[in-house]
């Protein structure tokens, strides 16, 4: 099928040379947020870029910073600030094949976690252009070991999570180094467009455009699912899920780092092959857990927002939403992570009374009624009234004996020392027998029963989540394990 002629890199004004090396790195047509950014861009406009991971956007800003450069003078012209190592790493790689057909442009990568002699040699033999991250970019600067006044292009990849991040006040100390504003062109990338972020670009930019997609995927390749559960049975469920639809890779989401823990606890227990990725993890640690999950020799990564963004993971099946994230934004951000590239998704969200709201709040945002389902054996109980998730939780610590700081449904330890997500698995596992015995092992759906929400009408029939044999939970961490 013949693309739409805008979609045609032959469009841009870009050099024979530069369309050749497109063309055999496979860059066929522009994706949407290239065919819309990059003619402004390259026209030498500001630009406010809304686009995810996976879209596209690394050549987006590396081609107009490239068109920028003047490959005979050997300083730093490119800056471009990331807010992890591991985006960091990607957009050099891509940088550094769209560059192959300049002479000899040198890309050179600055971040934490690694050591300073290696970078200050670098920077001493020059480079072209810079990828790193605030904070070690800031070091060097204070160093005095890298300059920044020739610098033409700026590109802020990420930037709202870099300001999640606490990266604010470093974005601010690396501007006073740049020239001013009207000398140089500010590329600002962003997943989502919070008022922080217009901040950034107001304080920073100079009359910008704003491009603003939506995610890379349509509607009809992600399966959403969304079931009430019970706050203390919440971690459950989740292994629950994983062993009705056994995908090879899954993404779970947590909003705490404390739920990340104890939820690897549970599915641990329960014999699946889980990692954890939040901000308590050093940079050894973080690229162990993600090289483990890239070769499949970990099936599901369990992470917070802020950890998992910047990640661009192929071919991911799955995307659980263990709690639901308080903005609305956020929670399509996370299931736009399956599905992607033209494949199929599963996006599995759980639900407690408490967050009802928030299930509102997507409703409103995605222009949609979100049908909930519950399970068999695992209804919440419609007498319990919806109360701030945190005061729900310090009253089943209470009741449970966990510990300070456990939210509820985490994984207390009983006398043996296993987390009692464990007992409940071995107790779900037998009413899962009986149950598909006698003919119950399936889910039906309900209307919501809270004086804060609407009636609901009945939704479709959930998955038999209960239903299945326990020979799948052992086929799902065989799997896990092979790879």
């Amino acid at each position: 099928m013949k693309a739409a002629p805008s979609l045609d890199f032959a469009t841009l004004p870009l050099p024979a040379h530069v369309l050749a090396n497109l063309r055999q790195l496979g860059y066929a047509w522009m994706t949407p947020i290239q065919a819309a950014s990059l003619p402004l861009a390259l026209a030498g406009k500001d630009l406010i870029a809304q686009a995810q991971t996976g879209s596209g956007k690394t050549a987006a800003f590396s081609l107009p910073l490239l068109a920028n450069l003047n490959p005979r003078r050997l300083a730093v012209q490119a800056l471009v600030l990331c807010p992890t190592r591991e985006l960091a790493d990607q957009v050099t790689q891509e940088v550094r094949r769209l560059a192959r057909a300049e002479d000899n442009i040198k890309v050179l990568t600055l971040c934490g976690g690694a050591t300073m002699r290696p970078q200050l040699a670098s920077l001493e033999h020059g480079a072209h252009i810079v990828v790193g991250t605030p904070g070690r970019i800031l070091d060097h600067l204070e160093r005095g070991s890298l300059a920044l006044d020739a610098v033409n292009t700026w590109v802020l990849d990420e930037a709202d999570r870099m300001l999640d991040m606490g990266f604010a006040d470093d974005i601010a100390a690396v501007a006073r180094h740049l020239p001013p504003t009207a000398q140089r062109q500010t590329l600002l990338f962003s997943a989502t467009y919070p008022p922080n972020v217009a901040q950034l670009a107001a304080r920073y930019q100079r009359e910008p455009v704003t491009v603003a997609l939506q995610e890379p995927h349509s509607p009809q390749q992600i399966e959403q699912r969304f079931y009430e559960v019970a706050e203390d049975q919440r971690l459950h469920t989740v292994g629950l899920a994983l062993n009705h639809f056994r995908p090879e890779s899954t993404l779970a989401f947590c909003n705490t780092k404390q739920q990340c823990r104890d939820l690897v606890a549970v599915l641990q227990a329960q014999g699946i092959v889980a990692l954890e990725l939040h901000g308590d993890l050093d940079q050894r640690e973080r690229d162990q857990v993600l090289v483990r999950f890239a070769q499949r020799s970990c099936s599901v990564l369990v992470a917070t927002d802020v950890a998992a963004r910047g990640l661009d993971i192929a071919k991911l099946e799955a995307v659980i939403n263990v709690d639901i994230s308080p903005e609305a934004e956020v929670h399509v951000h996370r299931s736009g992570r399956t599905g992607r590239a033209g494949a199929t998704g599963e996006a599995v969200s759980l639900v407690c009374v408490d967050e009802n709201g928030l299930l509102r709040d997507i409703e409103r945002f995605i222009k949609r009624e979100i049908p909930c389902e519950v399970i068999v054996g695992f209804e919440p109980d419609p007498s319990v009234k919806p109360q701030p998730i945190q005061l729900r939780s310090h009253e089943h610590r209470q009741r449970s004996g966990g510990r300070p700081g456990q939210r509820a449904g985490s994984p207390s330890r009983n006398q043996q020392g296993q987390p009692q997500g464990q007992h409940r698995a071995q107790n779900s596992g037998q009413q899962r027998n009986s149950s598909a015995k006698s003919g119950q092992g399936t889910a039906t759906a309900r209307t919501s029963t809270t004086a804060s929400a609407p009636q609901r009408p009945q939704s479709r029939r959930a998955p038999a989540l209960l239903s299945q044999p326990a020979a799948n939970a052992n086929s799902h961490k065989r799997r896990s394990g092979q790879r």
